[in-house]
């Protein structure tokens, strides 16, 4: 318990602070993580709804859905949990800051802590579903998200080559990594909002392996019966067409990586990065 620090002030706040672990790395905390993303283009100006206007889609309107199992995370004292995304590469044009990153339309999350701290705290969509360890079966990678028994998402790669370390150096060198959110809280008894701004999140690439492969995403249409509080961003998601899939690929990383890893991180420098309103 001595080497405990405060994490900050959530609900409910009548106990106090939080407490964490001290970790550092590109890793976040995250030391085991296997992630299925396949990337597709769809209609800009269906797309083009549902980003806030501070964020412009620049160059081609990419849908970006991606699954990753999380293991051994340490500010969960080395719980797992499993995630299905949607982010939208955009730019973000603010008064004061102009960037390059990602904006996320939804994420789905099993577990209750990290749904909690993302909404809260960093202004990311978090909502809940069961999703599926992932299963692989003579080379094709399947996972699926759903609720009370009715599927949201299917998810399938089928592998094609691994990428080269060269390839993967590549891609952790590219722009537009970090995470782009928005935080919304609405008023207590009248409507409104008493919280509504964009946030940054930065994130890192801490993958030391990864295949080229061959994916499909297939979204599932619900009725409010079926998920009444989801349905409509199920549908909505599912409204986008699939004009043309663009990659899919298939990464394993975590910090810090195993010692046989040909992955050789630098070590940390500088003051850490951490989750903010964007200005």
């Amino acid at each position: 318990m001595d080497d405990l620090i405060p994490s900050g002030m959530m609900l409910p706040i009548h106990f106090g602070t939080r407490f964490s672990k001290p970790f550092v790395g590109l890793g976040g905390g995250y030391r085991d993580v296997t992630t299925m993303s396949v990337t597709y283009l769809t209609d800009k100006k269906i797309l083009n709804k549902y980003l806030p206007e501070c964020f412009e889609i620049v160059n081609e309107p990419l849908v970006k859905v991606y699954y990753s199992n999380n293991r051994d995370i340490e500010w969960l004292a080395g719980a797992a949990y499993n995630i299905v995304g949607v982010d939208v590469p955009c730019v973000y044009n603010g008064k004061e800051e102009h960037m390059e990153g990602k904006y996320c339309l939804a994420l789905w999350e099993n577990l209750t802590d990290p749904i909690l701290t993302g909404r809260e705290l960093q202004g990311i969509p978090k909502i809940y579903a069961e999703i599926e360890d992932h299963i692989k079966t003579e080379g094709e990678w399947r996972t699926c998200a759903h609720y009370r028994g009715h599927k949201i998402v299917d998810i399938t790669i089928k592998e094609i080559r691994p990428m080269t370390h060269e390839e993967i150096e590549a891609r952790r060198k590219l722009p537009g990594k970090d995470w782009f959110g928005w935080k919304y809280l609405p008023k207590t008894g009248e409507p409104g909002a008493e919280v509504s701004y964009p946030t940054l999140y930065p994130l890192g690439d801490a993958t030391w392996e990864a295949i080229w492969g061959e994916g499909k995403v297939v979204w599932n249409h619900l009725i409010w019966e079926q998920n009444p509080t989801q349905f409509h961003i199920v549908n909505a998601l599912a409204d986008l067409p699939i004009i043309e899939y663009r990659e899919a690929t298939i990464s394993k990383g975590g910090y810090p990586p195993p010692a046989d890893s040909w992955w050789k991180p630098p070590p940390p420098g500088g003051p850490p990065r951490i989750w903010r309103r964007l200005r």
